[in-house]
């Protein structure tokens, strides 16, 4: 069975930022198992070592996912990469259901559905 990357799982991606910068980080998962399965790209909420505190930020813990350091999930980046972009992972396992709906909350506020 070919396996595929799942919603709620961290993996090092490239991200692209600026027209010719490319930048290796962590990104949290957040598309829907199905799409990630069928579909030729993922969406994706980059991850931050810089722990600025923001109502679209969200807190993962050291450990959470597989994260080797506590990092801010920065959901007002929400975005969508092409799989082939994905250069490690998963982490480890899933984050927890209770951080994946404040990742949700957090992504609304972000696109002005409060």
């Amino acid at each position: 069975m070919i396996e595929y990357p799942k919603r709620g799982e961290i993996y090092l991606v490239n991200l692209p930022s600026k027209p010719k910068d490319i930048k290796n980080r962590p990104a949290l998962l957040v598309s829907l198992d199905i799409r990630n399965k069928l579909a030729n790209d993922i969406i994706v909420v980059p991850l931050s070592t810089t722990l600025r505190t923001a109502p679209t930020h969200v807190l993962l813990s050291k450990g959470e996912g597989g994260l080797s350091k506590a990092s801010m999930a920065k959901c007002e980046q929400v975005t969508t990469i092409d799989k082939a972009l994905l250069i490690r992972g998963p982490f480890a396992g899933r984050i927890n259901n209770a951080k994946m709906k404040e990742i949700e909350k957090a992504i609304m506020i972000a696109i002005g559905h409060f």
